[in-house]
């Protein structure tokens, strides 16, 4: 099967084509933007497509990021996902930016439970705790950072993703770290993707509403005629 995944959580804009039989990766695309991800997101894939030798009836599944991270980011990412699984009528199937850095982290040190937690501002962590084997101990949730130091000194544990540093010092503990990052590597959201069974069209991840919120009180009245 020829899946493709999509990551716009973060600053990157990234498209990966992978060959889920083989277990290889056959192209990829990757644009460090910080914004515009709309904007790129189409020449992106079509540039991995192209590496991949690939065009868009050869896809089997789409994987995309589902957060959390930029809100606008992740909204693109999963509005294509489901707009592509619509068009060519194939499964979308969502990886979580946590559960992803969680995986990276395993790769690196090897099976263990991982804190993996994103610093979004406002006094706030995003941040879900995985075990040896990456199940779900606690669901992505909003945490602060006293809440995340605990959770982190509570046993053996590695720290992921940008808030990984600042939990450490609070938790007074010396801990491992894997990848300290807001994203994982596109080929990473394309394995796990891979590995799943497709179920219910994927859904962003935000954990708090958006900082653009439509005004009220400011309706003109219709003049009476």
């Amino acid at each position: 099967m020829i899946l493709l995944a999509i990551d716009c959580a973060a600053s990157l804009c990234a498209a990966s084509v992978h060959d889920t039989g083989a277990g290889r990766e056959l192209g990829r695309s990757v644009r460090d933007l910080g914004k515009g991800h709309a904007e790129h997101l189409m020449a992106v894939i079509d540039e991995a497509l192209a590496q991949a030798g690939k065009t868009y009836a050869d896809l089997g599944r789409i994987a995309v990021s589902t957060g959390p991270g930029s809100f606008t980011g992740v909204r693109v990412g999963v509005s294509a996902a489901r707009g592509f699984s619509l068009a060519l009528k194939v499964p979308a199937v969502g990886v979580t930016t946590l559960e992803a850095l969680a995986a990276e982290t395993r790769d690196a040190l090897g099976p263990r439970a991982v804190l993996a937690a994103l610093d979004a501002g406002r006094d706030e962590i995003h941040a879900a705790l995985y075990d040896e084997h990456g199940g779900v101990l606690r669901e992505p949730a909003v945490l602060t950072l006293g809440e995340a130091a605990a959770i982190a000194a509570s046993g053996p544990m590695a720290l992921a993703g940008t808030a990984a540093k600042m939990i450490a010092e609070a938790a007074g503990k010396d801990l491992e770290f894997g990848p300290m990052l807001a994203t994982a590597d596109i080929g990473t959201y394309a394995r796990l993707a891979a590995a799943k069974v497709p179920g219910d069209r994927p859904k962003p991840v935000y954990l708090r509403a958006p900082d653009a919120k439509p005004q009220a009180g400011f309706v003109l009245p219709r003049e009476a005629k």
